[in-house]
């Protein structure tokens, strides 16, 4: 009996020694598992917030870009508007030193009666381009006795005259003009002191 008892201590040894093998190996197993979890968790989220940066700089980027082409589609429409406001000031630039030339020969005193009505026919076209001209929005520039304005002025002399204000415009030159709201060509004046 002491021989069995010797064995079955033996077999309960082995058997012990087994199941806290088993055991420990299923431990192991359990933490390795979970422990590669907790990797692959780590892994995934990281994965995740670079997703997620990716997605929010595209984000921005798309709205950069929507922002971009409604500016430009505003400059466009602002440019095309601009456009058609001033078609005409470049046609208005090659006709005012004709007006000018016109202003200069309505100066002239005619004497005889041919020469009155070749000044009346000349003066018929130059109201004509006048009336053709502000159709189209272009307008003299009132200067004399009106306060100098750089704007819309130019002055190219400066004298002092008693019983005036300082800045103001005594004489012009040449007419100034504008078309619209925009100065194509500031008069050139004579300012008192």
């Amino acid at each position: 009996m002491g021989e069995e008892k010797t064995t079955q201590n033996e077999e309960l040894e082995q058997n012990a020694s087994d199941l806290q093998e088993e055991v420990v190996e299923e431990v192991f197993e359990e933490v390795q598992a979970e422990s590669s979890g907790e990797e692959n968790l780590k892994a995934a989220e990281v994965k995740i917030a670079d997703l997620e940066a990716k997605l929010e700089n595209e984000a921005n980027r798309y709205l950069r870009l929507q922002a971009d082409f409604d500016n430009s589609r505003r400059r466009a429409r602002l440019d095309l508007e601009a456009a058609q406001t001033y078609r005409a000031q470049s046609l208005v630039m090659d006709l005012l030193p004709a007006i000018d030339n016109f202003e200069r020969a309505l100066k002239m005193e005619a004497t005889q009666e041919q020469a009155q009505s070749l000044y009346t026919g000349m003066e018929m076209v130059y109201r004509g381009l006048l009336e053709a001209l502000k159709k189209e929005g272009v307008e003299a520039i009132e200067s004399v006795g009106s306060e100098f304005d750089p704007h819309l002025h130019q002055a190219v002399m400066q004298v002092e005259v008693e019983g005036t204000e300082p800045n103001t415009v005594i004489e012009e030159f040449q007419k100034g003009y504008k078309l619209k709201d925009r100065v194509i060509r500031p008069a050139m004046v004579k300012v008192s002191q």
